[in-house]
């Protein structure tokens, strides 16, 4: 996929048994084949938004609300009774994004699921960070989700082009958009992924233009922005809701806080896609567990003496794979972890004191 090439997706008018008003809302055939097996008359509807004590839904009829459903949430599919209105089953999803729940249980917390595309939205001034744009990569990829890096602010910099060419080295046919967020004609260039039916979410650190972004799209300034810190030229977050929102040309952004709190775990296979290059030359080496390090016969490190590879990015790769398995690891086994770490540490202080 090359830059500003569209996504197949977005060729074909998405096609639907369900009527033209859910066609709107994101209905899709991998979503109306599903049906199939379910009573007569059931109805689909869409969790539009999330609250502590029930579910804002939105059917061919319009909205209505039901009490929390087990495991759904915003951009969830449902199936509601035809006789209660209550809904019965949740639809197999399309992608889902999910995090490790704070506290000590380790619970995994759905935050989104059923989008189409993932803003990655970064800045051209120090915002900008390669291993960052790496991460939420990962991410979109493991989710199941087409990644489009959008870098705002460009009129604050001589050379945007050179934090485009940065981002688009990262993978290849990488989709990077560079623009002014404050200009309105400046995002019609997002404009062909929302188009009627898809939906959109943004990821990003603070300040880099997302709620601008947002209230351009839907064209009503829905979300609050927050000014810029001139002294590390950061903002100030001023999301607080967890919904999907209209946007103008028919499709749906989703917002909640949680998008900007996902870890890396249990996002292997994101990493992989993200640092393919790196995973091919790694079934080159000669030991399968090879740490790419001082090991004999290491097809990575004899690539970094050609100069083919970074050493950088195999660093951010080696970093984000342990963060990954170290966040995949149960309460349990963390704490097995930190202890058996926290025992080596100290032995080897009192063989140093000993001496």
């Amino acid at each position: 996929m090359t830059r500003r090439t569209i996504p197949d997706f977005l060729n074909s008018p998405p096609q639907t048994d369900a009527g033209p008003d859910l066609s709107a809302l994101g209905w899709k055939p991998f979503f109306a084949a599903q049906m199939v097996n379910m009573p007569a008359n059931a109805r689909p509807a869409r969790v539009t938004a999330v609250h502590r004590h029930h579910l804002v839904l939105t059917t061919a009829d319009g909205p209505t609300t039901c009490p929390p459903f087990e495991d759904a949430t915003v951009g969830d599919w449902l199936v509601l009774d035809p006789d209660t209105g209550q809904p019965t089953a949740l639809l197999e999803r399309t992608s889902l994004f999910k995090r490790r729940a704070p506290g000590t249980d380790r619970r995994t917390q759905l935050i989104a699921t059923n989008v189409d595309t993932l803003f990655i939205v970064s800045s051209c001034n120090q915002d900008f960070n390669v291993a960052r744009l790496e991460r939420y990569l990962a991410l979109a990829h493991e989710a199941g989700v087409t990644p489009v890096i959008v870098l705002t602010k460009s009129d604050l910099t001589d050379d945007p082009d050179s934090f485009r060419q940065q981002a688009a080295a990262i993978q290849p046919g990488l989709l990077v958009e560079t623009l002014d967020a404050t200009r309105s004609d400046a995002l019609d260039c997002l404009r062909p992924w929302c188009a009627k039916g898809e939906t959109v979410a943004l990821v990003g650190s603070s300040g880099v233009g997302k709620s601008t972004i947002a209230n351009t799209l839907t064209g009503d300034g829905q979300m609050e922005t927050g000014a810029i810190r001139e002294d590390d030229a950061k903002g100030r977050h001023t999301t607080s809701h967890r919904q999907m929102l209209p946007l103008r040309d028919g499709g749906w952004l989703i917002d909640t806080p949680g998008m900007r709190e996902l870890q890396m775990a249990d996002v292997r296979a994101g990493i992989d896609e993200v640092f393919a290059d790196l995973t091919d030359l790694a079934t080159q080496c000669r030991f399968r567990d090879c740490q790419h390090d001082t090991e004999p016969g290491c097809a990575v490190t004899k690539a970094i003496k050609a100069g083919t590879v970074d050493p950088a990015r195999l660093n951010r790769w080696k970093k984000l794979l342990a963060e990954d398995a170290y966040n995949a690891k149960s309460l349990v086994e963390r704490r097995a972890s930190d202890k058996a770490f926290g025992k080596l540490v100290r032995g080897i202080m009192k063989d140093q004191k000993n001496r």
